[in-house]
């Protein structure tokens, strides 16, 4: 067994350095009465086994709350256990999708069957369906604007990058557009895996605005890596729409460039027939050669302390509940 975030474990003494430094509570209290008669009445040969009996009480009490403060600090680090072994096909190409999540991404003038949607619900849709047709690829998600941020790195798991493209949104990055760095963060997410095929799927409506690199450098460095890239311009260009970057209209120069750099396309997608039809041509372009790879995935075991901690907290949250108070007769 392992886990996933072990320095949560460092959270297990922490009960006992707040019962160790914190001063206690103040045991000065008292209860005033006019007489200890009545309470001294009868108690004598008691006192030695009630004692014995609060203090065995408060002893068990202790215990099971220790019991559940463990447990919930094991939940918390997210153990994991191997599962059953799975084979799985493999293509041996290592596909990047890079998706421009600027300002002008939210412009509405691309079709869908229906309405016109905005170019990033029309682009996130439609790669829905690409990622899903990759399996055997190894994948990941970079989403840039002002700055590129690595979503989900590469991985076999298509269903978490295709959770990752549905939580992108306008703005997530930044409102510019950092087009050189989102291809040198990719040609850097893929270096490792040299000897296997490298693919960056690069969507975009705009120029680039913001960041450290240029596009030519940047495309420079992933030549030199060898890394394919695979450009779509989206958006009806200059004057279409109502873009809130109207600085941004497509570079389709320095687009086109890019792919021819790196052997790779360049398609304009004005509609989404047009983005799918890129989708489509990728597909052509970088077929599946399936080979098989044994896997033996991780499972989640946090569920069974999580419940175990939850009943031993309703345990204790019942021996402490207040008895009914019973009737006395007359």
């Amino acid at each position: 067994m392992s886990f996933l975030w072990p320095w949560l474990l460092t959270l297990l003494p922490l009960p006992w350095l707040v019962r160790r430094w914190l001063p206690p509570t103040d045991g000065n209290a008292a209860l005033r009465v006019p007489s200890l008669a009545p309470f001294a009445a009868g108690t004598s040969g008691m006192e030695a086994p009630a004692s014995r009996t609060a203090h065995a009480r408060a002893s068990l009490d202790l215990f099971l709350a220790t019991l559940a403060w463990v447990l919930l600090v094991l939940a918390a680090a997210r153990p994991l256990g191997p599962s059953d072994s799975q084979v799985l096909p493999v293509s041996g190409r290592e596909l990047m999708l890079a998706l421009d999540v600027s300002a002008s991404m939210g412009t509405t003038d691309l079709a869908l069957d229906g309405p016109p949607l905005t170019r990033l619900d029309v682009a996130r849709r439609l790669a829905q369906d690409f990622i899903a047709r990759r399996d055997g690829d190894r994948v990941g998600l970079i989403v840039f604007g002002k700055q590129a941020y690595l979503h989900t790195p590469l991985t076999f798991d298509l269903r978490a990058v295709r959770a990752a493209l549905d939580d992108t949104a306008i703005g997530l990055a930044g409102r510019e557009t950092a087009l050189g760095d989102a291809i040198a963060l990719a040609t850097t997410r893929v270096r490792e895996f040299r000897g296997s095929e490298r693919v960056l799927v690069l969507l975009t409506d705009g120029a680039n605005t913001a960041g450290q690199l240029s596009p030519e450098q940047a495309g420079w460095i992933a030549q030199r890596e060898g890394l394919r890239i695979h450009v779509v311009g989206i958006g009806t260009g200059p004057g279409g729409g109502n873009s809130a970057n109207a600085a941004a209209d497509l570079d389709e120069k320095t687009l086109r460039a890019l792919a021819d750099q790196t052997g790779g396309t360049y398609r304009r997608a004005t509609d989404g027939r047009a983005l799918a039809e890129f989708y489509r041509l990728v597909d052509r372009l970088e077929p599946l050669a399936l080979g098989q790879i044994a896997m033996r995935p991780a499972r989640e075991l946090y569920p069974w302390p999580l419940a175990a901690a939850l009943l031993v907290v309703a345990i204790l949250a019942l021996r402490r509940r207040p008895a009914p108070p019973q009737a006395h007769r007359a």
